[in-house]
């Protein structure tokens, strides 16, 4: 980007010339990483941009836009350059103590609700209390998965479990900016380890680590390089984590109640059988995601 001519950098300008830049650099997404960084630096919409199309930015903006596109050509992802990333219509703030919320997880969403609300296990608890939770979200990362589902099913109450205290400051605030932060208790631990056994729950929710190590070797510099380890890398086979919840779920969920887990692509058939081992559930079913891969396996306590 030379700023030897005399002419203007304007908003259109700048989009069709960060655009070319990443795709000759081999970012992925190119033109989206551009409209958001640019969008991000202005303090606009991505439709403003459009709308503004010809409005010349600052020297001062300018600046701003260009360290960003240094740092994305090296490959850090676009919601850690901006703090933010959306989820279930909802605006979480990121770091690089979290997880990136990804669109897959939604399933999981999806899943829990079709479960709760057409299976009609529900509790009705008019006024939940904090301290006596009905649900549970192991492994919490940013919050986005406990605070989507705590809107939606505004009658339970939460406790959400990370493992990670960065972690859990960015669950906390996103829990606060989306006005559930009454309804959620944060506690630090591994898995089910704060608590003491017994059937306190009607829903267990988990998205944990679950790529394989092989798997992880092969993924990209954004995700490798940028996003934590611990939040992805599950062991060798990438089951370590889901295996051992499974060995411990029922003992913590009331009779009705849900197990909702996200997996990997080919791991639900070695996750039923965890579960089916088990001999505690009398459903037991995956739901596929939009590629047709199934991403979510339920499980109801009998």
């Amino acid at each position: 980007m030379s700023e030897a001519s005399s002419a203007p950098w304007t908003i259109l300008a700048l989009l069709r010339w960060t655009t070319g830049y990443f795709e000759e650099k081999g970012v992925s997404e190119p033109r989206a990483s551009a409209e958001i960084l640019l969008a991000h630096t202005l303090g606009l919409s991505r439709l403003d941009l459009y709308l503004r199309h010809d409005q010349p930015l600052t020297p001062e903006e300018l600046a701003r836009f260009k360290v960003l596109i240094r740092r994305r050509r090296l490959g850090e992802p676009v919601a850690y350059l901006t703090g933010h990333k959306e989820f279930w219509s909802l605006d979480f703030l990121v770091t690089s103590a979290t997880l990136i919320p990804r669109p897959e997880t939604e399933v999981l969403v999806e899943a829990v609700l079709e479960a709760f609300r057409g299976g009609g296990q529900l509790p009705q608890v008019p006024d939940p209390s904090p301290h006596k939770p009905l649900a549970i979200d192991v492994g919490v990362g940013s919050g986005a998965l406990v605070v989507a589902l705590a809107r939606e099913l505004p009658d339970l109450g939460w406790l959400g479990v990370e493992v990670s205290a960065a972690a859990l400051e960015v669950a906390r605030e996103n829990a606060r900016r989306h006005v559930v932060a009454e309804r959620i208790v944060f506690l630090r631990g591994d898995l089910l380890s704060p608590l003491r056994p017994g059937p306190w729950f009607n829903l267990i929710v988990a998205n944990l680590p679950y790529v394989p190590r092989g798997e992880w070797e092969r993924l990209s510099k954004e995700i490798k390089d940028y996003e934590p380890e611990g939040a992805l890398l599950g062991g060798e086979d990438g089951l370590d984590l889901l295996k051992k919840l499974c060995q411990q779920a029922h003992v913590y969920l009331q009779a009705g109640g849900w197990l909702a887990l996200e997996v990997g692509a080919g791991q639900a058939k070695r996750v039923m059988g965890f579960l089916d081992e088990i001999k505690a559930y009398d459903i037991l079913k995956a739901v596929k995601d939009y590629q047709d891969i199934p991403r979510v396996v339920l499980a109801r306590r009998s």
